[in-house]
């Protein structure tokens, strides 16, 4: 068989609606400056997609900042991997107060965090090694785990006890391997989909019984969570216990880029082993610039932070007086979870985009189990009470028409 007609034939389980969903569903189109008011299809929508939890993406600072780095520097320079002829000054200094602003003793920048993920976890370990890992882990750990060439062991999301199962399983392993290996657990300090947190003070504790290093992603909780926005370990006070810190930029800093904290030991290991770094071109300077002055916002600017959860506050406290289903967030990350069919889902968001000007990502199987429709809402510091009131109103209309059938079809609501 041909390999082009064969993927043809195997278009996956989002692929295969691509025809009556590109374009609305999936890949639609924002355009305007980034914020709650953006215009999809030439209609102003009230928009609740965006991972722009500080409001720094059209920060007037922020895009000064940018624009004279860009100015100055370009998109070209610095040219090269870091190793070769990519360093700078600039890199050195945002990669140490990262590390000091997360309270660890080193960083390492990296260019994108999927990539960096996978690619920290190809470093880490070897075949000797095990990998124990959250099961509701994002794609970007579960990639870099399915490439391990050792053992891997996950356990139920958040389940302690089902930890504490794989943590002697893989030390019964490593017994009888004769010690050659270690145990690297993983998981997330906020989980993206649901908003809840990773049971991170659970999971430190077992380190008194078992000798294993933690390693977490904490995309969603780096500049939001924590006293002063330094990440979920700080909000959970257990900040010690986390061996390998990964945050992001492309969430609270609405950039691109993120980086990993550690100690000096294992972050030198991983600055002189991680080929996505190693072999790929350095972060360009208007990228490092911006990322300085938008964590110089994020450590002396709290009243963004402040705004960002009172915004949360009332968005999440509305939707549960109304008797809708949140599920375990944490964060933020506000899910709103609904029973329905793909035709249902379809059919509710086209209601909320075009009768309401309200636009949120709506996920479907097989990301979420069949016969659920999960509405992932991300509050930020530039949403308003008001827009929080229109959100609310608008949630009950249509949670009370799906209630009664209104949006019953056959299939995927073409637009």
């Amino acid at each position: 068989m041909d390999l082009w007609q064969k993927l043809e034939k195997r278009p996956g389980p989002l692929g295969q609606h691509a025809k009556e969903s590109e374009g609305y569903y999936m890949f639609p189109k924002l355009e305007g400056e980034i914020g709650p008011r953006m215009r999809f299809r030439g209609r102003e929508n009230l928009v609740w997609s965006l991972n722009n939890y500080l409001g720094l993406a059209n920060h007037p600072e922020v895009r000064q900042a940018d624009a004279e780095a860009t100015a100055q520097y370009g998109l070209a320079w610095p040219m090269g991997a870091r190793m070769m002829s990519g360093n700078s000054d600039a890199h050195e200094q945002l990669e140490s107060e990262l590390a000091a602003y997360t309270g660890y003793e080193a960083g390492l920048l990296v260019n994108y965090g999927y990539q960096a993920m996978v690619s920290a976890i190809d470093a880490l370990v070897d075949r000797h090694d095990i990998i124990v890992y959250d099961a509701e882990s994002h794609a970007c750990i579960v990639d870099g785990v399915r490439l391990h060439a050792g053992k891997r062991f996950v356990y139920r999301h958040n389940n302690i006890e089902s930890l504490r199962t794989q943590l002697q399983r893989a030390t019964k392993v490593l017994g009888e391997q004769g010690g050659l290996g270690a145990i690297l657990v993983i998981t997330e300090g906020v989980f993206g989909m649901t908003g809840a947190m990773g049971a991170l003070q659970e999971v430190v504790a077992l380190k008194e019984s078992f000798d294993f290093r933690l390693m977490v992603d904490d995309a969603h909780g780096f500049g939001v969570m924590g006293p002063h926005g330094e990440g979920t370990p700080a909000h959970l006070g257990v900040g010690g216990g986390v061996d390998l810190y990964f945050g992001t930029f492309a969430k609270a800093m609405a950039s691109v880029g993120g980086f990993l904290a550690g100690s000096e030991g294992v972050i030198r290991h991983l600055r002189y082993n991680m080929r996505s770094q190693i072999f790929a071109k350095s972060l360009p300077m208007p990228i490092v610039k911006g990322a300085l002055k938008r964590l110089e916002l994020m450590r002396n600017r709290p009243e963004y932070r402040q705004k960002l959860w009172a915004v949360v506050n009332a968005l999440q406290s509305g939707l549960k007086s109304r008797g809708f289903n949140l599920g375990q967030t944490q964060s933020p990350v506000t899910p709103v979870i609904l029973n329905g069919t793909l035709g249902e889902a379809t059919g509710l968001v086209v209601d909320l985009r075009e009768k309401w000007g309200i636009f949120c990502s709506v996920v479907v199987y097989p990301v979420v189990p069949k016969g659920v429709i999960l509405l992932r809402l991300i509050p930020t510091a530039d949403h308003s009470m008001e827009d929080v009131e229109y959100t609310l109103e608008a949630f009950s209309v249509i949670a009370a028409n799906l209630a009664a059938g209104a949006y019953q079809n056959d299939g995927i609501v073409v637009v």
